[in-house]
């Protein structure tokens, strides 16, 4: 599952649009944000953080947001420009610092009962020719400064949802053969066709997929695997996940902390739980490029002893790779692990998105760092320590990368080392 950044920085419906405008079709997807995505309730306030270019879309979730009954819908928008004009003239204390007071007000509305929304959208290679090391100090302060907002969203503590927007400079990256107005346009129609609003009813649709969804959760819920096994045909991939004792699967929408039924990721095809920090055992290849901090970094390899990431590689972008794993201790360790068809709509489309909600979609996955509490049976009721004694993992980063493809079998390992096949060749079985 992908969660939404600081603020400092199935088979549903494919029924192709019938006469729609594009005004009309972004009509529904805010109306798929604010009725699935958030539930907003009569009287909850809702803090928004967006990119300036997503404006059309903020005015219709925020239009749609009053109708649903919201007091307050309160956006803080990001500016690229803005952002690499810190980079190019700031001085160096600059990458260490991030603004308290902004992450103390943004953790105090959530606690007060606001519902939050991230629109994705902002360019994704925005900081490749940046000094790596300012770019990761930076995200670590940011990190930092968000860790008590950021543990009310894992811990699901409220409804949260994260939606995505085209812009120019992610359609460029996502369609870079195209002329801008066509890349932008193919870019819209690849979001509203991966959020399920192709249909004669958006919202059907995505309570149907969420029923589908929750179907295969209660099936994994029920058999309690001590283990997953994922290897490929060429055995690039022989990899033992470990599950946390008292493991939950989760999938679609749930219900949070102040008892909302929300969809945290509008588009979403995984099902996903906490696997144990410290029994993960093997080799993994990435199946997918990972899009980080402005970096593509390809062919991962990394080769897990007792939990932790003892080798790694990647043929670009490694030294990106190991800023990341080095974070914290936690980054070395898995705080994620999702399963994906390969006959997801992501996947089938061929688009590799250069986004994490749109990427880990296409693929199973897993998440280096922060686990979710949510994941864990009565674990948003836990402190860390005894998450942490239950196999949960805890870290400043929570990244997703993609391992599935049609090449990737899974089994299910029970306590006794009985197995049971879950996926073939990227397919449920």
């Amino acid at each position: 599952m992908n969660y939404p950044e600081s603020s400092t920085s199935s088979a549903a419906s494919t029924v192709a649009f019938v006469d729609l405008s594009f005004d009309e079709k972004l009509d529904r997807l805010a109306e798929v944000a604010v009725r699935i995505g958030l539930n907003i309730r009569e009287g909850q306030e809702l803090v928004i953080t967006a990119p300036l270019d997503s404006v059309p879309l903020i005015r219709k979730v925020t239009e749609h947001a009053y109708k649903a009954g919201a007091l307050l819908v309160t956006t803080f928008f990001s500016d690229d420009p803005s952002v690499l004009a810190r980079y190019r003239y700031a001085p160096d204390a600059s990458f260490d610092h991030a603004p308290q007071w902004l992450a103390d007000g943004m953790a105090a509305a959530f606690r007060s009962g606001a519902a939050r929304m991230a629109i994705a959208g902002g360019n994704p290679a925005l900081l490749a020719g940046e000094e790596p090391s300012k770019v990761s100090r930076a995200s670590i302060a940011a990190s930092k400064a968000n860790k008590p907002a950021m543990e009310l969203i894992t811990k699901h503590a409220i409804n949260w949802s994260i939606v995505a927007a085209a812009t120019p400079d992610w359609a460029k990256l996502v369609f870079p053969d195209e002329p801008i107005e066509t890349a932008i346009a193919k870019l819209w129609e690849a979001i509203f066709y991966a959020s399920r609003i192709t249909g004669p009813d958006p919202v059907a649709a995505w309570k149907e997929h969420n029923r589908l969804l929750k179907e295969r959760v209660d099936t994994l819920n029920t058999k309690r695997f001590h283990a997953l096994h994922f290897k490929s045909a060429d055995g690039s991939t022989d990899l033992t996940v470990g599950l946390a004792d008292d493991h939950l699967w989760g999938g679609g929408g749930g219900e949070s902390g102040n008892g909302i039924f929300c969809n945290p990721n509008i588009p979403t095809e995984e099902c996903y739980t906490t696997p144990h920090k410290d029994r993960v055992d093997g080799i993994v290849r990435a199946t997918k490029p990972l899009s980080h901090q402005g970096t593509l970094i390809r062919d991962i390899v990394c080769r897990f002893e007792a939990g932790r990431i003892v080798e790694s590689s990647a043929s670009s972008g490694e030294d990106v790779l190991n800023r990341l794993i080095n974070t914290d201790d936690g980054a070395r360790r898995l705080g994620e692990v999702a399963l994906v068809p390969h006959s997801s709509p992501i996947s089938q489309s061929g688009i590799l998105f250069w986004n994490t909600l749109f990427d880990e979609n296409a693929a199973s996955h897993i998440a280096l760092g922060q686990s979710y509490a949510t994941c864990l049976i009565d674990g948003e009721n836990k402190n860390t320590e005894q998450l942490s004694e239950l196999g949960a993992n805890s870290s400043l980063i929570h990244v997703d990368w993609m391992i599935g493809s049609g090449e990737i079998d899974v089994d299910g390992i029970q306590t006794n080392g009985d197995r049971e096949p879950l996926m073939r060749s990227g397919e449920w079985v």
